[in-house]
């Protein structure tokens, strides 16, 4: 179990480069695919050493496991575009049954065995960027892991927002127990009440990106066609949600976000959060500075 310090430190934007594994629903919409890129492309801090397929259902997947299989092959694309060869594994084809029972997938098993490599003073970091089945299904495979990661979830909304109904969390609540209940170090990115700030346009996007590079015209590209299914015609903004979370890894000197340390909540079946004043301390971000992260994302990926 860790100590007090020792989730104190964990718990600290990383100083040093450091490891880190990515668990994404990447085809769910287009700020996954973003995210992706923004860690490949901060190398001097973050060495990405796998990315996991997460599972979801929405209108772009006929069933969690379709989900899953598209995100694992867009992951693939974007592989290709970055010019990268960091492994990928297949995740979760459905949503924890219970708090109990993990669902085996290359995935899961690969986050329980490579973080037994790390330790509490040199973590494995792990940035959750959907229903967080996968980690969950690690944790329940592999408890002891709780104290060699640190776990980066971008999931629900801020604590003074009506419900938690978020798509990340409210697919998996029973996984998003189990990593709230875990001990493991936690930073959460709350979506609506904070990370929805983080937002760009069609102009936007076509000053900065369209032309720099084969990555950069296609992570336009999808999301204009995104918004064009919906808004084609009207004014729009696009929230690029996932990035916040791959950013909080290199907010030195709180230059993209500000945070504080909180009991850790207790995500409930009802779409609330539970108070639990006794629990490990978290860290929450309640704030992100826009302009600053959205330019040094822009001229990273301008730069390819």
């Amino acid at each position: 179990m860790l100590t007090d310090i020792q989730r104190l430190q964990m718990l600290q934007v990383p100083t040093e480069a450091i490891d880190v594994v990515i668990d994404s629903d990447t085809y769910n919409e287009i700020d996954d695919q973003f995210a992706i890129a923004y860690a490949h492309l901060n190398p001097e801090k973050l060495r990405v050493q796998a990315v996991y397929a997460a599972p979801f259902l929405n209108h772009r997947s006929t069933s969690p496991a379709n989900g899953m299989e598209n995100s694992f092959q867009e992951i693939q694309r974007l592989m290709h575009l970055l010019g990268a060869s960091t492994p990928s594994f297949r995740g979760s084809p459905d949503y924890l049954p219970d708090e109990n029972t993990p669902i085996a997938s290359p995935a899961a098993e690969d986050l329980a065995r490579r973080a037994m490599a790390y330790t509490p003073e040199k973590p494995l970091y792990v940035v959750a960027l959907g229903a967080i089945t996968n980690v969950a299904s690690a944790l329940l495979l592999n408890p002891a892991i709780a104290d060699r990661v640190v776990i980066v979830f971008l999931g629900g909304h801020a604590l003074d927002w009506p419900d938690t109904a978020e798509f990340n969390m409210k697919q998996d609540v029973a996984a998003a127990r189990v990593v709230f209940a875990s001990g493991a170090p936690l930073v959460m990115l709350p979506c609506l009440g904070v990370v929805n700030v983080f937002s760009t346009s069609g102009p936007e996007l076509d000053y900065w990106l369209r032309g720099k590079n084969p990555l950069c015209d296609f992570l336009v590209q999808n999301t204009v066609d995104e918004v064009n299914s919906y808004a084609a015609g009207r004014v729009w903004s696009r929230v690029l949600w996932d990035v916040t979370a791959v950013a909080w890894l290199v907010n030195d000197d709180e230059r993209f976000m500000r945070s504080r340390l909180i009991p850790t909540p207790v995500p409930e079946y009802d779409n609330h959060y539970g108070s639990a004043p006794a629990n490990p301390l978290c860290r929450y971000v309640f704030h992100i500075n826009r302009d600053a992260l959205l330019g040094d994302l822009f001229a990273r990926l301008a730069a390819k």
